[in-house]
């Protein structure tokens, strides 16, 4: 039965390789097609002086695909039930941000964008001896505090290609109750962004695409508020549980 809960788990783990594979490859066609853009001739340039202003405020707005990983414990119930716990699909979720940028030097920039995620995660909750399924739909309002350190290319006419790492930490104000699976509600990610800066006659424009690692086990283990017998056996099933998510933003500053 473990090597079964074993192989299903490899087949998830591989679907997103091969997802985050695919992300990978669209990221590199996109910089080559910036570079041929890069290599056009001199042009006049929009908002000269604009990033050599000491402070940068704006605000984003986006959306997003929040994803979890799920780690089976192995566990089976006296009755010889064996759970097991999926994400079948990624649903896409809405962003918004404000955002405060600090001039560091020529090609760093510290960045302080706090925000709200909103969206949800359904799982998959199935037995492996007699196929019984239940679904579990989680809602998730996130109140996010990111802080990155952005470094910038070269300018080369109104495109300023940059790379972003650095930590969010996530707090998730949903309500959460349920006889199956409940996460905490702390979180905290380390964040990898590629992005470009246009510069537009009155404004910069951001498109930006985040890459986001949870650090901490979301799953609550001790569950106090389950009294009826065998609810448990949800949570038993599961070793630890951990967030990840995919961010395209749209920055206007």
């Amino acid at each position: 039965m473990g090597a079964i809960s074993g192989g299903i788990f490899r087949l998830k783990d591989q679907d997103r390789k091969i997802m985050l594979k695919r992300i990978f490859i669209a990221v590199a066609l996109l910089l080559v097609g910036s570079g041929s853009i890069f290599a056009q001739k001199q042009k006049v340039q929009n908002l000269p002086y604009y990033d050599n202003r000491r402070w940068h405020f704006g605000f984003s707005v986006g959306t997003h695909i929040q994803d979890l990983t799920v780690f089976s414990s192995g566990y089976t119930t006296p009755e010889g039930e064996s759970w097991f716990v999926e994400v079948p699909d990624f649903n896409p979720g809405f962003n918004v941000s404000l955002m405060a940028d600090l001039y560091l030097c020529p090609h760093l920039n510290l960045r302080l964008s706090p925000g709200m995620f909103f969206g949800n995660k359904v799982l998959t909750l199935r037995d492996h001896t007699n196929g019984t399924r239940h679904t579990q739909d989680i809602k998730s309002y996130y109140v996010t505090l990111p802080l990155d350190l952005k470094f910038s290319a070269k300018r080369i006419n109104n495109y300023r290609p940059y790379l972003m790492g650095g930590v969010m930490g996530v707090a998730d104000i949903a309500k959460k109750k349920s006889p199956m699976l409940k996460l905490n509600t702390f979180d905290c990610y380390l964040t990898v962004s590629i992005g470009c800066d246009f510069y537009l006659p009155y404004f910069k424009l951001n498109p930006e695409l985040k890459f986001c690692f949870g650090l901490t086990d979301l799953l609550q283990h001790k569950r106090p508020d389950l009294r009826e017998p065998g609810e448990l056996k949800f949570t038993e099933s599961v070793s630890k549980v951990r967030s990840n998510m995919i961010v395209l933003s749209f920055y206007f500053e």
